[in-house]
């Protein structure tokens, strides 16, 4: 009796034993044979993805003035017409009544600019505002009643997940290329300056021009990233793409639309990575955080107990262990808002609570019509006519109208009659278009512009 009963147990174990295994043996095919449908995704973005088409005046140098064609001048017909060219890329419907956000290198210095949907509708855009930092501008059309894309959370992204990037690559309408997320907080070192944001998502979804300010997003078709970039050695697609992360996207374009400029904070601090040298070099047990290098007494942690030689850990429970990562962070906050720290002190992890703070060093949102850069360079400008413009064969200008002995140009060397074409390489028409191309920017800035007799200089300022 004793071993029929042995033998009956031995039975059920196996029997266990047997079904576990095949269970095992089952998920494991079921995994193997599964599949990722992209075909909802691609249904629901379709729509909110257009096509824009900006029309560029071409640039002129004044000196163009001296090789123009013999025929125009023979018969006086004045300065030759200026020649536009076309500009292509893709932008994403984020609201129903016509916001729209694209990258800011598809539509910086458009004249004109034409969305076409996908149902083939054609209106003609506004730019609301833009952000160079983060390469990022959002449009408004008149339309109302239109499909607006959902907003994911770039935050809970993970390595390996299917992705599909959504635009117009080579003007071909309503194009879907699909990958998966490769790499996230990607600095490439691409928008220039030290003040630009690039924490990129990487991707191995095929982006080709065209697709610059198209959607990327998840299997469930809600926006995870703005196309911005590729890494090409010939300007094709060649491996890996990179998205701006939508949660940057999100509060970038929140801010443009109801500020007139995006609201950025002021740590207070630089800081350097932590690598193997340096985790040896201060004895850590793990290359986690980054280190404080220096500490603004006008930041976020000037009134903190936090010093030079501190480790940022984290903020409000994300692990900070890049400055592209850190960045990132805090481009989705504003001035007011606080955060919850964890900085290794002393070899000892302590809770620093911060309220961050603008530019200024207060907790002001600071809107389009507050001139802060402007004000410092120390001149009143006013805008040059046509008739200026044809002369100097130049597309754009803004004249000094008034200098000030106390401001950077002054000091700088510039000049009464003085007339800026372009700061850092980019062209200047406004006082805000000085405020959009200096923003927060600290360190050297180049500024190119002539006098009446038509002779270039340049001069240098420090802010």
């Amino acid at each position: 009796m004793k071993n029929s009963k042995k033998h009956i147990l031995f039975i059920l174990f196996f029997n266990v034993l047997f079904t576990v295994s095949s269970c095992a043996q089952s998920n494991q095919q079921s995994r193997n044979n599964q599949y990722v449908d992209l075909t909802y995704a691609a249904e629901k973005t379709i729509n909110t993805v257009v096509h824009i088409n900006a029309e560029m005046l071409q640039k002129h140098s004044m000196w163009d003035q001296f090789f123009q064609d013999p025929f125009f001048n023979f018969f006086n017909f004045g300065p030759q017409p200026q020649r536009m060219y076309q500009a292509y890329g893709s932008g994403v419907i984020v609201k129903e009544n016509g916001y729209i956000v694209t990258n800011n290198h598809v539509v910086e210095g458009a004249q004109n600019i034409t969305i076409t949907l996908n149902d083939k509708r054609k209106f003609s855009a506004t730019i609301v505002g833009t952000d160079p930092q983060c390469d990022l501008a959002l449009l408004k059309i008149e339309a109302s009643h239109l499909t607006a894309i959902s907003y994911g959370n770039s935050d809970n992204i993970r390595i390996g997940e299917w992705v599909l990037a959504v635009g117009n690559p080579f003007n071909l309408n309503s194009t879907v290329t699909t990958g998966i997320i490769s790499a996230k907080t990607r600095n490439l070192n691409i928008l220039g300056g030290n003040t630009s944001v690039e924490s990129f998502i990487q991707t191995d979804a095929a982006v080709n021009s065209g697709n610059s300010g198209g959607a990327l997003v998840n299997t469930q078709g809600e926006l995870i990233g703005i196309n911005a970039a590729i890494a090409s050695n010939t300007g094709s697609y060649a491996g890996y793409s990179f998205a701006i992360p939508v949660n940057m996207v999100k509060k970038i374009v929140e801010d443009l639309e109801k500020y007139g400029r995006v609201q950025r904070v002021n740590f207070g601090a630089s800081f350097v990575e932590i690598d193997n040298n340096k985790a040896q070099e201060l004895q850590l047990k793990n290359i986690k955080g980054i280190q404080v290098v220096t500490i603004d007494k006008n930041g976020s942690l000037s009134q903190t107990n936090i010093s030079q030689g501190d480790i940022l850990l984290s903020i409000e429970g994300h692990e900070i262990n890049s400055l592209s990562e850190f960045k990132e962070f805090l481009e989705q906050h504003r001035p007011g808002d606080k955060v919850n720290c964890v900085f290794l002190k002393n070899k000892k992890e302590i809770k620093v609570p911060i309220t961050l703070k603008n530019i200024r060093g207060t907790t002001a949102i600071i809107t389009a019509d507050d001139l802060i850069v402007t004000k410092s360079l120390g001149a009143d400008f006013e805008p040059i006519d046509e008739q200026t413009k044809a002369r100097y064969r130049i597309n754009n200008g803004l004249k000094i109208k008034k200098l000030y002995n106390d401001g950077l140009l002054k000091q700088a060397g510039v000049s009464d009659g003085y007339t800026i074409i372009s700061i850092d390489k980019k062209p200047v028409n406004s006082v805000n278009d000085i405020e959009k191309i200096l923003g927060e920017k600290k360190g050297n800035v180049l500024i190119e512009g002539f006098y009446m007799n038509g002779i270039i200089y340049y001069y240098n300022i420090v802010l």
